[in-house]
């Protein structure tokens, strides 16, 4: 399904078959002599059927096109080497386009392993194998345009800023337009549904750094939110201030978990709400123990650094208390 959302600017909608998420905002912004394609979906070939059933019925032919990758995860990064190979030119963030060109490395996925001990899911019996990202990803790495912040994209009658919005992963990028008051955020705000904010591994806090770039775009004069799922946004700040609560709310969730004592990621994730159709732990789907338990994580984290809870190692993974 086409939509168009603003002057020149259509809103495709790609369908990810079977996954929670249901289906991702692909943008199309059409100039004069190139249009710019904002994200793509998973390699898989329903999603590429999707994408360009939509661009044919906006009559735009893929080697006129630019392709802007606001982060790693698959669902938006999987057709980028379909682009390439079209001899498109592929912009992306330097520290998420290299993650991109790691994950078409079997040896990437294979370290996967050891944050599984890390997070406790071996008793899971959770595998790579079944994770979305290493099912759908880019086959072979691809040389992407890197781009910073601050840099400019010109589009037809759009002028677009290069914006840093780290957290949700430790690259995620967007596009401000400022003339028109216009974000592409990808996953950074999303309505109806929250962000996932795993624990990377790379980032001491890195729900601490999703909050310093939720307080970033908070300042910034945004009349229309473009994100990758589910609604647009036309009050960014109100999306942020419920954001915020959410997390808070979580971490005081999580603080009351741990009053049971010491416990694993995946302890402390088993015992939270999700808004997921499973009765119980044991009912979640492998892929998304592995998201539950690496929120919860991230989450444990930041209560460790903001002094609240203690952690060991044991056995090659986390436990947590308070302290």
């Amino acid at each position: 399904m086409v939509t168009k959302v603003y002057e020149d600017i259509f809103m495709i909608n790609v369908v990810l078959p079977n996954k929670p998420l249901k289906a991702i905002n692909v943008y199309v912004i059409k100039g004069e002599d190139k249009s710019l394609i904002i994200d793509t979906g998973f390699n898989q070939k329903e999603c590429i059927d999707s994408l360009f059933k939509g661009l044919n019925e906006l009559n735009v032919d893929i080697k006129d096109t630019d392709l802007f990758i606001t982060h790693l995860h698959s669902d938006h990064s999987g057709m980028a080497g379909i682009f390439k190979d079209a001899g498109v030119k592929v912009y992306a963030g330097e520290v998420d386009g290299r993650y991109i060109n790691k994950m078409t490395s079997l040896s990437y996925w294979e370290r996967f392993e050891d944050s599984k001990v890390l997070l406790d899911l071996e008793k899971d019996k959770v595998t790579f194998t079944e994770h979305p990202g290493y099912k759908y990803c880019l086959r072979e790495p691809i040389e992407f345009t890197y781009v910073k912040e601050g840099q400019g994209i010109q589009v037809g009658q759009y002028f677009f800023e290069v914006i840093d919005i780290p957290g949700h992963t430790p690259g995620h990028i967007g596009l401000y337009e400022r003339k028109h008051k216009l974000f592409f955020c990808g996953d950074h705000v999303l309505d109806k549904i929250t962000p996932n904010i795993g624990y990377w591994g790379t980032e001491d806090n890195i729900l601490a750094v999703y909050f310093n770039s939720l307080a970033k775009i908070y300042s910034f004069d945004i009349d229309i939110l473009f994100p990758a799922h589910r609604n647009i946004i036309k009050d960014h700040t109100r999306r942020i201030n419920e954001l915020m609560i959410h997390h808070k709310e979580r971490l005081d969730e999580i603080l009351n978990i741990l009053q049971k004592g010491e416990l694993s990621a995946r302890d402390v994730a088993s015992k939270m709400k999700w808004s997921i159709r499973a009765k119980a732990w044991e009912d979640f789907p492998n892929a998304q123990k592995w998201f539950a338990a690496s929120e919860a994580m991230s989450h444990l984290e930041h209560l460790y650094y903001s002094g609240k809870v203690d952690k060991r190692l044991s056995e090659g993974k986390w436990l947590y208390k308070l302290k």
